[in-house]
């Protein structure tokens, strides 16, 4: 699915426009192109601070967030790179702990786009070699890198000598690329592996310890699992972890949702089995409330889009998009949460992605289901939710745009005498993106 990005500043668009007319507008796999592309801007790959490259299937962003909050913490200068973007496509690159304004962004695009015209390069290759020369110019004390697609041939995995990677959450997702089993999903994260970086890595089936195994032994480093070498839990409203050098006691994360817990986790496992960057156990114990990560279980604020519902509804949004993402929002809406009080489900997903196993852990849990398109984006049409709404015995309604959804769910709460409607809306994170802009709520 390829990646789209627009901008008000008119220099950004004109980049993109020409980003446009070279790339071959499709998601491709290969270090070929990215290779050509930083050896012609004098390989800044090779000259970046010290580089935390992280995969996997779910929470990777979150993962990064976290290992920035912590760096932070202790006023350490941070660049990031991340994918997708919500709204603005400067979220993308984060120069020692800013996003990229649009100036430097347009003249970083334009240096790659310059050397770029027989290259064929696709967009997220121009994008991480922008963000890499961005990176290279500027001071900061360390880099944080996450994986686009797989890993093996993600445009990131040019990256020579990372001082530590990891792979969070393995899933089913991006079959077409990636394999469509776990253990080929599994492999094509691995292949991140670099030789003097620790492989850390969240707890996997037994199924997939080979394929880790195999991994580390082909890039000549040590794998470091959760479960055998570090582990971590939830206890007594704190975060407990424990590795070879000791425990770690923190508060649970501000990201909403018991999986983050495994997240911040994975930071902290990545951060002390790496002697580049040593952090304090203050600044660890500060990162799960420092770190934020837009649409991830965020609760959204009462802004343009949400004005219609009462105002004592509670609106979350959360880009999730593949079955353990399912399982793990789903996770998070309590009984206790929800007051008693069923979910509203305003929902839209790409066609490439699985409706039934994204949907089967909110069964029970919704009451009304209601369909969107993704602008720009080949989408499931509503049919596709209404067959889910019909196995679970309840409604689905269709909107063009999120702003109707609302109203039909205001709408819906005010025929029931209900001053305080739960609603959910997620599926996509670029539909995500879309609802932030419009309650005006622009990641910062």
């Amino acid at each position: 699915m390829a990646d789209h990005a627009v901008s008000d500043d008119p220099e950004v668009q004109a980049q993109l426009d020409r980003l446009w007319s070279l790339s071959p507008g499709a998601d491709i796999l290969g270090l070929e192109r990215i290779s050509r592309l930083l050896e012609r801007l004098g390989d800044p790959h090779r000259a970046l601070p010290p580089v935390f490259h992280v995969a996997g299937t779910n929470g990777k962003g979150s993962t990064c967030a976290f290992l920035r909050a912590a760096m932070e913490a202790d006023g350490k200068q941070v660049h990031v790179f991340t994918s997708p973007h919500l709204v603005r496509f400067n979220e993308r690159i984060r120069i020692a702990g800013a996003l990229i304004e649009n100036a430097p962004l347009a003249r970083y695009l334009e240096r790659v786009l310059d050397i770029a015209e027989d290259v064929n390069a696709s967009f997220f290759e121009v994008t991480t070699a922008a963000a890499f020369l961005a990176f290279a110019e500027h001071r900061a004390d360390a880099c944080i890198v996450e994986v686009g697609l797989g890993g093996r041939l993600d445009a990131t995995n040019i990256l020579v000598d990372p001082v530590v990677c990891g792979i969070a959450q393995l899933g089913i997702d991006h079959q077409a690329f990636l394999g469509d089993t776990l253990e080929k999903i599994a492999a094509e994260k691995a292949g991140i592996a670099k030789a003097g970086a620790p492989l850390v890595t969240q707890r996997y089936p037994d199924m997939l310890h080979p394929v880790m195994i195999d991994a580390v032994a082909r890039a000549g480093t040590d794998w470091i699992g959760q479960g055998d070498d570090w582990d971590a839990a939830a206890y007594r409203d704190r975060l407990h972890y424990r590795d070879r050098f000791g425990r770690l006691d923190t508060p649970l994360p501000r990201l909403a949702g018991a999986h983050q817990v495994q997240n911040a986790a994975l930071a902290f496992a990545m951060l002390r089995h790496q002697q580049a960057v040593p952090l304090p156990e203050a600044a660890l114990k500060a990162a799960p409330l420092w770190a934020h990560w837009p649409a991830r279980l965020q609760r959204l604020e009462r802004g343009p889009l949400l004005a219609p519902l009462p105002h004592g509804a509670t609106a979350w949004l959360d880009g999730g998009h593949n079955a353990a993402a399912g399982e793990a929002i789903a996770a998070y809406f309590t009984d206790d949460r929800l007051e008693g009080q069923p979910l509203h489900l305003i929902i839209g997903m790409l066609a490439n992605k699985e409706v039934d196993s994204f949907l089967a852990p909110f069964a029970g849990k919704v009451v009304h289901i209601h369909a969107l398109p993704v602008p720009g984006h080949d989408h499931h049409p509503p049919a596709r939710f209404t067959a889910v709404a019909d196995r679970w015995g309840i409604g689905c309604t269709a909107h063009n745009t999120p702003a109707a959804a609302v109203h039909s769910v205001a709408a819906d709460a005010a025929s029931q005498g209900d001053p305080t409607p739960k609603l959910l809306i997620g599926g996509s994170l670029y539909l995500a993106g879309e609802v932030l802009r419009l309650n005006e709520q622009m990641p910062d």
